[in-house]
């Protein structure tokens, strides 16, 4: 029986740690926005409120190999015609994305180094 290889846990891995956890905060700051937003009246503002309740806390808390989901998750925000953009303030949202897009790269940069080494 060969032993079942081991994945690392995620503080093991601090690039991919740092780049989620300020994915987080930058979820954090959004969330509020909406949240302020909602209890303003602001259209559309409860739904976003909704839509990143979950994400702070899966960025902050999510598995590394789970990571991939919830940054899909996150970037779909972005659509061409349905847009977090239309909504939120823009500096909040584009941070956001910008966390959100350097997550993905990281990933796919841990994942690239992994399949040479395997």
């Amino acid at each position: 029986m060969s032993p079942t290889p081991s994945r690392p846990a995620r503080h093991e891995l601090p690039a991919i740690d740092e780049a989620a956890l300020l994915a987080a905060r930058r979820a954090d700051a959004l969330l509020a926005s909406a949240r302020s937003a909602a209890a303003a009246g602001a259209p559309g503002a409860e739904r976003w409120a909704a839509f990143l309740e979950p994400l702070p806390e899966r960025l902050r808390d999510a598995l590394p190999a789970e990571l991939r989901s919830v940054a899909r998750r996150a970037r779909a925000a972005y659509g061409p015609k349905d847009s977090i953009l239309d909504v939120l303030p823009a500096d909040l949202a584009v941070a956001f994305r910008d966390a959100i897009d350097d997550l993905a790269r990281v990933l796919s940069r841990h994942d690239a180094l992994e399949r040479r080494a395997g």
